[in-house]
């Protein structure tokens, strides 16, 4: 029997062959004969032509935004988006090629900030406004650009549906509130951590009522998850790490390294539970910078950096082979109604 990629089902819903809903379904088969249901995955490349087009299109945004510009950052700016969005309706709408439609998206962010930069900065010029402080002018112009940013997302999201463009409305639309909030209470920027921390926790929240709603990660939804899950992470991350004061100066080298491994086993905790692994990837380099301060502490700060590479890349490998059944024997401490809501394991299907 053949199993059919998702761009043949795509093009097989297009043209009125499948419905959406059975085009799913069909998806839905497919993965769990190919894969266990908590296997991380998500789709990027479906051919070594997909790398190929992407480098041409970024060649191709470069050139045309650069000779665009040369009058004026506007024309720039109008150019990049102008052709991001053409090239999306042939490439993303018509053949859902996914690294492709990952690059035309960033590529219609880009054009769309410098597009919505230049208008402001024109409108601001042609009014004669005047601010109060350089950091209010900043923080003005950081709310208006991530404002009209989402809002062009959305639009971009309502045509294309590509699943990177969830986790960028969600990036550009924290920020626009981050800089109003900035603006309206001052002094605020000294709570930044606290404020990045509750905006990564929102973008957390909406990762798992997407993961949520596809245990067995089966359709889009577990894409759209995995790069929500892989904007909030970075910003839970470094919040939390400086709020509890891990790379403060007075704090030595013994207690940083012992901070840093408990709250790594606590996300390495939550990351089987949930089973992402996007957390584990952005407090490594915390975790790395802290073992070698540890090591160099000890004596040895020619091999400390490479050391402490060496130990934790051996402990993510061993993590990495016993996934399944760690995760399985985590999962099974929860309760029963909890383990009903997460990602699905090989041994507990999701019921019918």
């Amino acid at each position: 029997m053949a199993i059919y990629n998702d761009e043949e089902l795509d093009a097989a819903v297009a043209a009125g062959a499948l419905t959406p809903e059975a085009a799913d379904a069909l998806r839905a088969f497919a993965r769990r004969h190919r894969a266990a249901p908590d296997e991380e995955q998500f789709r990027l490349l479906s051919g070594f032509n997909d790398i190929f087009i992407s480098i041409a299109m970024v060649v191709f945004l470069t050139g045309a935004g650069w000779l665009a510009g040369r009058s004026s950052f506007l024309f720039g700016g109008a150019a990049i988006t102008g052709f991001s969005w053409g090239m999306a309706e042939y490439f993303t709408r018509r053949h859902r090629l996914s690294l492709p439609s990952i690059v035309l998206a960033l590529g219609y962010g880009m054009g769309c900030a410098i597009l919505f930069a230049a208008l402001i900065a024109h409108a601001l010029k042609q009014a004669d406004i005047f601010v109060l402080t350089n950091l209010w002018n900043a923080q003005f112009d950081l709310f208006t650009v991530s404002g009209f940013m989402t809002l062009a997302y959305v639009l971009h999201w309502r045509r294309f549906q590509v699943p990177i463009t969830a986790a960028f409305m969600g990036l550009t639309g924290l920020a626009s509130l981050l800089a109003l909030a900035r603006m309206l209470i001052p002094g605020l920027q000294y709570g930044q951590p606290v404020l990045h921390l509750l905006g990564g926790l929102a973008l957390f929240a909406l990762a798992m009522r997407w993961d949520m709603s596809d245990r067995q990660r089966a359709t889009r939804r577990t894409d759209i998850a995995f790069w929500l899950h892989l904007a909030a992470a970075p910003l839970i991350v470094h919040a939390l790490f400086h709020l509890l004061g891990v790379f403060s100066p007075g704090q030595n080298a013994y207690s940083r390294a012992g901070l840093v491994a408990g709250l790594y086993l606590l996300m390495t905790l939550l990351a089987l539970i949930i089973d992402r692994r996007a957390i584990l990837t952005a407090a490594l380099l915390y975790v790395i910078y802290a073992i070698s301060a540890l090591i160099r502490t000890a004596g040895s700060p020619e091999v400390s950096f490479a050391a402490a590479g060496f130990v934790i890349g051996a402990a993510l490998l061993l993590l990495s082979a016993f996934w399944n059944p760690a995760r399985k024997f985590t999962v099974g401490l929860l309760p029963a109604k909890l383990q009903t809501i997460l990602p699905a394991t090989p041994e507990r299907p999701n019921p019918a």
